[in-house]
């Protein structure tokens, strides 16, 4: 009995570690989605003292992780964390040995194409010449109108010739920005003026097609995003201001500026949104920061 008990009470124990190792899972999953899903609408909550208090991070629009756009040994870095960087601002290189050999061969073959259509063109000048020629003898009665037709129809086939040779030198032109496309996608670009805030790779890591490379931020305009009860929709106006506090930097007084308004309520919550934009200089307040705005009740 004593052994029979011992092997169920093993069993037991192994399915509850199975199921709290399997659990485990759910939470990391979820921390990792909302690490990088845009922050909703905070709802904003009424003070003591009858006004209405919204709390919220400052975000900016332009804001982004930078993937790659094709496979590849990254070959160099060339922005840390905290580098400001212009729009089209080369971060890192990718090894591009073999696209751009491969580039090189298509622009050779596309030289030499368009050599060979430049040779049937004159080619085609000559035959249309002697076309010409032909036309006069015939008319002269020195030639028959079989010879007439030769020359005429051999005229016609190098035009042919002539258009086939220049819809190949457009495949191979076309093959060949092709490809330099795909040199391009290894010189890895800033997509817009702002700060890099993270970089998730290393010189000599091998990266894929869609991987995070940096995470690219704008330093402005500060914004922050709050709902409000229906009944402000007739009594706040896009261009009013309202005071901005950071808990962190008491300190500090700031303003914003309304610039967006719902134009309908949320008929879940009863609610509008709301779009706020910082004024003035942003002093030491940074995306991300927990801001509070105030607006008095109306």
């Amino acid at each position: 009995m004593f052994k029979r008990a011992t092997g169920v009470s093993v069993i037991i124990g192994l399915v509850l570690l199975a199921a709290g190792c399997g659990g485990s899972k759910t939470p990391t999953a979820v921390a990792a989605n909302s690490l990088s899903a845009s922050p909703q609408p905070t709802a904003a909550a009424s003070a003591p003292d009858g006004a209405w208090i919204a709390s919220g991070p400052l975000v900016v629009e332009n804001q982004v992780d930078v993937g790659a756009q094709r496979e590849g040994v990254v070959a160099k870095v060339l922005a840390e964390p905290g580098t400001r960087v212009k729009s089209g601002q080369v971060l890192a290189l990718l090894d591009d040995r073999q696209v751009a050999a491969d580039l090189d061969a298509a622009r050779a073959k596309s030289r030499s194409i368009d050599m060979d259509l430049k040779n049937w063109k004159a080619e085609a000048e000559v035959l249309h010449s002697d076309y010409i020629r032909a036309q006069k003898m015939w008319e002269a009665g020195l030639i028959t109108q079989e010879q007439l037709d030769h020359a005429k129809y051999k005229a016609e086939s190098d035009q042919w010739d002539v258009k086939r040779v220049q819809e190949m030198l457009l495949n191979a032109q076309a093959s060949e920005r092709s490809l330099e496309f795909e040199v391009e996608k290894t010189r890895i670009r800033a997509p817009f003026s702002g700060l890099v805030a993270r970089r998730y790779v290393r010189a000599g890591q091998k990266v894929a097609l869609g991987d995070r490379l940096f995470w690219v931020t704008a330093e402005g305009p500060l914004r922050v995003r709050f709902t409000l009860p229906a009944r402000f929709l007739a009594r706040i106006q896009k261009g009013q201001e309202l005071p901005l506090t950071a808990p962190d930097l008491s300190a500090e007084q700031h303003s914003a500026r309304i610039i967006e308004i719902s134009p309908v309520v949320d008929p879940g919550s009863g609610t509008i949104e709301v779009l706020t934009e910082l004024m003035g200089k942003p002093g030491d307040l940074r995306p991300g920061m927990t801001v509070n705005l105030r607006l008095d009740n109306p």
